[in-house]
């Protein structure tokens, strides 16, 4: 079994939860059941995901939940740019949690291409 806890990208995607959670208590009330829970739950999405992948036996299940979270992470970018475009935040204070996704999507995509290469070379 992986141990979830090693994996950089899930230390990494446990600050992402931080931050984002940290954020979205600035945006207003009436976003709670809208880009609030939109954010938050996608942002718990990436680290679990994770730690879920590496519970799996196979390489092929946990290739899918690393990919999952890497949806994940797309999907809060594009959710914290509407906030952006709609001036609920300004671009210049969200840089810390796009640069975050942006490295943490690099890790993933590097991780999932690693365990696509060795799936092939086992076929």
């Amino acid at each position: 079994m992986r141990k979830y806890k090693e994996f950089k990208v899930w230390q990494l995607g446990m600050d992402i939860v931080n931050s984002t959670y940290d954020f979205t208590k600035t945006l207003p009330f009436s976003e709670r059941f809208g880009l609030i829970s939109q954010i938050q739950r996608a942002s718990v999405s990436i680290p679990a995901n994770i730690a879920e992948g590496c519970s799996r036996t196979s390489e092929k299940d946990f290739k899918r939940f690393l990919e999952i979270s890497l949806g994940s992470a797309f999907e809060i970018e594009t959710l914290i740019q509407i906030t952006v475009n709609t001036r609920l935040a300004k671009a210049n204070e969200m840089q810390p949690i796009f640069w975050n996704l942006t490295e943490g999507q690099k890790m993933l995509n590097g991780l999932i291409a690693k365990i696509k290469d060795s799936l092939i070379a086992k076929s």
